[in-house]
């Protein structure tokens, strides 16, 4: 029997309501700033599910939020975009030190980009890229792509910050 709904992923979502003016988002908060951002394509939302265009979805979201200017896309990405290493169940399976090896291309391909975050939408990547800048000294942050956005918004709270760097834990908090 043929089924009467369309899959999609949050990220178009997030676009549509962008696009729609439904979520009021903008990247002033970064105009003085000028703190530099790339992003990581999932592996399983990008390359094995939706493909390039969920990857420009993405882009368009990202740029949104913190600016055109501040925004330095990794070489490769999109659907040929490096995998982190701590997709598939790889982040719990006890092989640490295979898994941060295999990551050593993640993390040099983030590092080459000079950004100062690593906005990631997978929690798995998250976790993984997050590790991979502490284990090899990189230094920048990973922020999650919803944290970005409910900055972006100005409803970050304040304890929702506490994995941030200095650059980001008093943007946009009112009353401080």
């Amino acid at each position: 029997m043929a089924h009467k709904f369309e899959v999609k992923n949050i990220y178009e979502y997030y676009a549509q309501w962008i696009r729609e003016g439904k979520l009021n988002v903008n990247s002033d908060w970064n105009n003085d700033l000028k703190i530099k951002f790339t992003v990581q394509d999932p592996c399983q939302i990008v390359r094995k599910s939706y493909g390039d265009p969920i990857a420009e979805d993405l882009r368009f979201v990202v740029k949104t939020v913190v600016g055109k200017e501040n925004f330095i896309d990794m070489q490769p990405n999109r659907s040929n975009n490096y995998c982190c290493g701590g997709g598939g169940g790889f982040l719990q399976s006890g092989y640490k030190a295979e898994r941060l090896e295999f990551g050593r291309l993640k993390d040099n391909q983030i590092q080459a980009t000079g950004a100062d975050y690593c906005i990631a939408g997978c929690h798995n990547c998250h976790a993984q890229i997050h590790e991979l800048s502490d284990h090899y000294g990189a230094g920048y942050g990973v922020i999650h792509l919803w944290t970005i956005i409910c900055l972006a918004l100005g409803i970050l709270g304040e304890n929702e910050r506490e994995y941030l760097k200095s650059d980001l834990k008093d943007v946009a908090v009112y009353g401080a």
